[in-house]
């Protein structure tokens, strides 16, 4: 019954692409033109989301290394886990701007078409 059903009309998942297509184009007009600031606005918000718990994890393990004397160092064990704090940071920044994205989509997908009032 289903391959009937696909027979019946074999351009339908070329009108689905098209019209997945159309949506998406509205949309991005929609938000308007974010442009190439926006794409460098979001590489620094990544960047510092890794930079700064690095940074604050040497400052730390420098200061443990000041105070404390040992065989291995904090500066490096610190930085280590700064970068590894900081990577997790970014995805944690990118997943939630993709999923808000994805909402967004479905949020499209599901909205029925807008009928015109006649007078």
């Amino acid at each position: 019954m289903t391959e009937e059903k696909k027979n019946s009309d074999p351009h339908e998942e070329f009108r689905r692409k098209v019209k997945e297509t159309q949506k998406r184009k509205l949309r991005a007009r929609s938000q308007g033109d974010q442009g190439v600031w926006f794409g460098l606005g979001m590489f620094g918000l990544v960047g510092w989301s890794v930079t700064i718990p690095a940074l604050i994890a040497i400052a730390v393990g420098v200061w443990i290394d000041a105070r404390f004397k040992s065989q291995y160092s904090w500066t490096l064990m610190m930085l280590v886990i700064g970068i590894g704090v900081g990577c997790f940071n970014a995805w944690y920044w990118i997943s939630r701007e993709r999923q808000s994205i994805e909402d967004q989509f479905t949020h499209d997908q599901k909205e029925p078409p807008r009928q015109e009032k006649k007078k």
